[in-house]
């Protein structure tokens, strides 16, 4: 690879030739893969890996820099954080991955980045039931249908569905056993879902690690746009895992992690302490939102 660039001397032929012939012999060593695909993505990565070092002019210092970071965010990994999954969210390699695998589709709901606080085994709730189980925050009612992307409604799809507390924390961050702001419900005979949760707010990804270090470096923010999750899946359809953004929120533009697109920003609209719950739930004179998402689901394979 000739290096062009004007601040540094161009890299002697010889030299080049020598790097090169490295990478040529880690290429040819995975020639007798039985598996095509690792084949090919191994390949892939250490020509774009050996091709990076090269460009950079990476230094062995740098490399073992690289290496004690890698090595740290191993060391806080663990069943409740995932700080892998956040380093490949901060990078936009998460969103790249999700681009790629969902092709747009007819009127298909947008995917976006999965995160690290998905949870298995969430409690479900009933329609209209509130997944708040005591988190913090002002309530929001959301409501919408499921539907293929033909129009017709999905029935028994299931809506996992989590979120931050207002001091933008998940359960998963208190280190206790607490299960908040997360649940699952099954769209009715009509395509219909509707729940109680909590009115979305922006809120930082953990920086107290070696991520957050890294976007301190780089002169990065790691707050996120106010946002809800949602995982929808139904036999025959493509497994949908999206948010939906709060209109009007400041950091839409310069979300962490670049999850947001402009057909998940949605209205949540607020309503004062008096005006009525469409399900007559008594809030105690507590101001709410109300949102609504409909959702359409693309063919499973597509």
């Amino acid at each position: 690879m000739n290096d062009t660039r004007t601040d540094r001397e161009p890299v002697p032929a010889e030299q080049r030739e020598r790097e090169e012939q490295v990478t040529r012999q880690v290429l040819a060593s995975f020639d007798g893969c039985a598996d095509p695909r690792l084949r090919e993505i191994m390949r892939s990565l250490v020509g774009h890996l050996h091709a990076f070092v090269r460009d950079v002019r990476l230094t062995e210092d740098e490399w073992a820099k690289g290496i004690e970071f890698l090595t740290r965010t191993g060391h806080l990994t663990d069943d409740r954080r995932q700080e892998f999954i956040l380093l490949s969210d901060v990078l936009g390699a998460s969103m790249q991955t999700v681009a790629v695998n969902n092709a747009a589709y007819g009127d298909a709901t947008e995917a976006t980045v999965f995160g690290p606080f998905f949870v298995e085994d969430s409690p479900e709730i009933a329609q209209g039931g509130d997944l708040a189980f005591g988190a913090a925050g002002e309530p929001c009612w959301v409501e919408g249908t499921v539907t293929d992307d033909a129009g017709e409604p999905v029935a028994g799809a299931r809506i996992e569905v989590w979120e931050a507390d207002e001091d933008g924390f998940y359960d998963t961050q208190y280190g206790d056993d607490r299960t908040a702001a997360r649940a699952h419900l099954f769209s009715d005979s009509e395509g219909r879902y509707r729940f109680w949760g909590l009115t979305p707010t922006p809120y930082p990804i953990p920086h107290d690690g070696p991520v957050g270090g890294l976007l301190a470096a780089t002169g990065r923010s790691p707050m996120r746009a106010s946002h809800l999750h949602f995982m929808v899946s139904a036999p025959a359809r493509r497994t949908l895992v999206t948010h939906i953004f709060v209109r009007g929120d400041e950091l839409l533009d310069r979300d962490s992690v670049f999850g947001v697109k402009e057909s998940l920003v949605k209205d949540f609209v607020a309503q004062p302490p008096d005006a009525p719950t469409p399900d007559g739930r008594d809030l105690g004179g507590r101001s709410w939102s109300r949102v609504r998402f409909d959702i359409v689901l693309a063919p499973d394979g597509t």
